[in-house]
């Protein structure tokens, strides 16, 4: 099934401007191939495992607190996932010095039946500070989190960030699949407030799909784009995509940077969705279709024509927001949930 997904765009990333022009500009998903391929990390890592693994030990900050390190034994086929149950999961975490994780990857790499490993979303700032100096990009007048994951052989079901995401490998094979963000519906996502990672997730198994538990993952396939990435090659996905990340080698290295369009003071959408789960999904019928007009009307048709009647300086939270009228209005918003 996974075999019917199209190829996500592609074009080179080797020339000047690919970056801006490629991602930047754009709402749809793009692999750019070669685009870090002159990064010495990557350079390293074609070279060999161990090549790699000297570059990062080199890089590591010498007083860097310990990273979270997620294990789970060889049956799980390296899928970070939930217990049977739903009540917990079917990996464990601890707090170990990259290092160490380093060597411990190194050390299973000739072993098929090794754990798996995976150190998830470490800021490159705080752990190894000195790596985006030679491996880097220019992202103008944004300033993107970077963020470095490492692991063997792994599989991330299918999740969405509302940050737009340029993820680069830098060591390993990755296999990423994608789906817009309107497939939501077919893609069977669990608990919001309860999930490995902070993210709710698809609870389709990618490598076996249940079709009689979920039939409509059928259709949300008929959408899906994947792409196989080599060291060097990188993907921009887009905000809200949906995105289901496969590490297909023994050792696996992926950078990654995600940056929002919108104002650094804009709250996240998610407390929103939350905040209406608690307030208006339970509310009767008729109800929630007055509130759904209202959000129409206020928030998502929402035009010059809105607040025109009002004068324009009484017209506060109805008027364009700035930082300091979003954080007026936070406290006010924290005052009454507060009460």
């Amino acid at each position: 099934m996974l075999g019917d997904a199209r190829p996500i765009t592609e074009r080179r990333g080797d020339g000047p401007g690919v970056l801006a022009d490629a991602v930047f500009a754009t709402t749809e998903p793009v692999v750019l191939r070669g685009i870090a391929a002159h990064w010495p990390m990557v350079q390293a890592a074609r070279r060999s495992m161990q090549d790699a693994v000297g570059y990062l030990h080199d890089h590591v900050r010498a007083d860097a607190p310990p990273v979270v390190a997620t294990t789970a034994p060889p049956g799980c086929g390296g899928r970070v996932f939930y217990n049977d149950a739903l009540d917990g999961f079917n990996f464990r975490q601890e707090r170990v010095p990259l290092g160490v994780v380093l060597d411990t990857l190194l050390n299973y790499a000739a072993n098929d039946a090794a754990p798996m490993i995976y150190v998830a979303s470490t800021t490159l700032d705080t752990w190894l500070p000195q790596f985006r100096a030679g491996n880097d990009f220019d992202f103008g007048h944004r300033d993107p989190l970077a963020s470095i994951w490492i692991g063997n052989r792994s599989r991330i079901a299918a999740h969405q960030d509302v940050p737009d995401n340029l993820a680069c490998v830098v060591a390993g094979r990755r296999r990423v699949t994608l789906f817009p963000p309107e497939q939501l519906r077919n893609l069977y996502i669990g608990p919001l407030d309860f999930n490995p990672a902070g993210q709710a997730i698809s609870l389709v198994d990618f490598e076996a799909p249940d079709l009689g538990r979920f039939p409509r993952f059928a259709d949300a396939m008929q959408h899906a784009q994947v792409a196989d990435l080599e060291p060097g090659d990188a993907v921009f996905i887009p905000s809200l995509w949906w995105h289901h990340m496969e590490g297909l080698g023994t050792f696996n290295v992926l950078v990654n940077y995600w940056w929002r369009e919108s104002p650094a003071w804009m709250d996240t959408p998610m407390n929103v969705l939350m905040y209406a789960l608690m307030t208006l999904r339970d509310l009767p019928e008729h109800e929630r279709a007055h509130w759904q007009d209202v959000f129409r009307h206020y928030v998502f048709e929402a035009d010059a024509d809105t607040a025109a009647h009002i004068p324009e300086a009484a017209r506060r939270v109805l008027s364009p927001l700035d930082e300091a009228r979003a954080r007026e209005l936070r406290a006010r918003l924290l005052q009454r949930i507060n009460r």
